[in-house]
């Protein structure tokens, strides 16, 4: 397993101390610095590669966000993820704004810590490049491109086209997608809203069930009023989505 590396960014002697233990309890993260100042971290920054950085907002000096809109970037290196922390409620809506990774809210349960931290290992596996398998010597059977309709992403620093009867289901991740098709066991990850992908897609092969996810019709395998599977995947129905989903899946 890679390890995130990860720098704390907080003030207050005691709440650097318990991020520095919560860090210390989970086995993908290393603690590569601690600072009481974002001017402290710089150095580290720029010299190293971080993965993570916990950045508290209200500090004397530099807030979080104020250091976050100008932190420093290295050449070819993609900025840190970016996890909040702090006591002050109000921030929230600023920071996801930032586009960070999550929002912690003091004093932060370990609970919640976790799934913060599983939720930028996923980000940051997503990001990682996908081997492209090589293609079979001897196909049995070959269709012809032409019939096969397709669309195209930006992931992985590339523009990858994508055939439509390739894509089981699409999630939905705030300002990024992940795009799960057949016989790839990891989905491909690219900045997109929901919305704009399902724009793209033909509205009888495919149905959004739920705020966060998109399916394609032929791919599901059973259903109930409140989820679908694909596969062994289960995928919840929002209620909202219900009716147009069983419209679409029963005609089909």
């Amino acid at each position: 397993m890679n390890k995130l590396r990860c720098i704390a960014i907080d003030d207050e002697p005691f709440a650097l101390e318990m991020l520095a233990d919560d860090i210390a309890r989970v086995p993908f993260l290393e603690l590569v610095g601690q600072f009481a100042s974002p001017l402290d971290a710089l150095d580290t920054l720029r010299q190293q590669p971080v993965d993570l950085l916990f950045l508290d907002i209200q500090m004397p000096t530099l807030t979080g966000v104020q250091f976050l809109r100008t932190m420093p970037q290295r050449a070819g290196v993609s900025a840190p993820m970016v996890i909040f922390t702090t006591a002050y409620e109000q921030y929230a809506l600023e920071g996801y704004e930032l586009d960070v990774v999550d929002y912690l809210l003091k004093p932060v349960p370990f609970g919640r810590f976790l799934k913060a931290v599983n939720k930028a290992y996923d980000l940051y596996t997503l990001r990682q490049p996908t081997p492209v398998p090589a293609p079979p010597d001897a196909p049995s059977v070959v269709t012809p491109p032409t019939t096969r309709g397709y669309f195209f992403i930006f992931s992985e620093y590339r523009e990858i086209k994508l055939y439509f009867d390739q894509v089981l289901y699409i999630e939905g991740l705030k300002d990024y997608v992940k795009i799960f098709v057949a016989d790839q066991a990891r989905p491909f990850l690219s900045r997109l809203t929901l919305k704009a992908i399902e724009a793209r897609l033909p509205a009888e092969s495919f149905c959004r069930v739920h705020k966060s996810f998109i399916v394609s019709l032929d791919k599901i395998s059973s259903f109930q009023r409140t989820k679908v599977f694909v596969g062994k995947q289960e995928i919840p129905v929002g209620s909202s989505y219900a009716a147009d989903f069983e419209r679409k899946y029963g005609s089909g």
